[in-house]
């Protein structure tokens, strides 16, 4: 499997390549993914892994990731999207922004996020090295929980969720 994450500027052109721990010990910017899943005013979350590098055990989005060198953009979400919830559909990209974010184990996120939207209502297939559990969660309640419990929640997923909500007019 390639660790390599590339390394980018603010206009999201690539500068160079590292290997994924690296990036995240030294807190560089690199380019990554975030897809929303939808199904009417239902959004899918997973809740991470606990054994994976940051965020354990948090809420996010369905599927976040990074694209490997050589692969676009969609070809990455579709890679993951199988890999990490068994889910072959079409997305669109709604925006991108910046963050960065450091965690207790002395990891950095410093990512140029891009963020996907899906609309889907088949079945998931979450992978157990990635995923502890996922969950459809009506939107309404959603909000109120992300308000009442943000340490639940992934950085990313609390910066990114009111802008997808605004543009799919949730």
């Amino acid at each position: 499997m390639n660790n390599e994450l590339i390394l980018v500027d603010l206009d999201d052109k690539e500068i160079g390549k590292g290997e994924k721990m690296w990036v995240h010990e030294t807190g560089k910017l690199h380019r990554a993914f975030s897809v929303f899943v939808v199904d009417g005013h239902r959004m899918l979350l997973q809740r991470r892994n606990l054994h994976k590098y940051h965020s354990g055990g948090l809420w996010a989005n369905a599927c976040c990731s990074h694209p490997r060198d050589g692969e676009t953009l969609l070809e990455a979400v579709k890679r993951r999207m199988q890999e990490e919830i068994g889910v072959c559909a079409a997305c669109e990209e709604l925006f991108h922004f910046v963050y960065r974010s450091e965690y207790k184990n002395g990891l950095i996120e410093f990512e140029y996020d891009h963020v996907l939207l899906c609309r889907y209502a088949g079945a998931i297939t979450p992978a157990e090295e990635e995923i502890a559990e996922i969950r459809w969660v009506d939107i309404a309640e959603l909000k109120q929980d992300v308000v009442k419990n943000p340490q639940q929640y992934a950085s990313w997923f609390l910066i990114a969720l009111p802008r997808v909500l605004e543009i799919t007019g949730n």
